[in-house]
């Protein structure tokens, strides 16, 4: 077995925190697109959404029946 070479050695610790942080990375990158919006883009989808909304009951059609 002459010229077999050993792996590095590794520190466990600095592994699973380095494993960690890019964990939390990844975690914070999926909340930063679903949470991350500005305030006037929210205002503007709830515009829409009401105004989506309003259509929808002016089409409605009331035939006395409450079911």
């Amino acid at each position: 077995m002459t010229g077999a070479i050993m792996g590095d050695v590794v520190n466990l610790k600095r592994f699973k925190k380095r494993n960690e942080r890019e964990q939390s990375a990844k975690q914070a990158e999926t909340n930063r697109a679903r949470f991350g919006r500005t305030k006037s883009e929210r205002t503007l989808d709830e515009q829409r959404a009401d105004k989506a909304s309003r259509g929808l009951d002016q089409h409605r059609i009331d035939d006395g029946d409450a079911s």
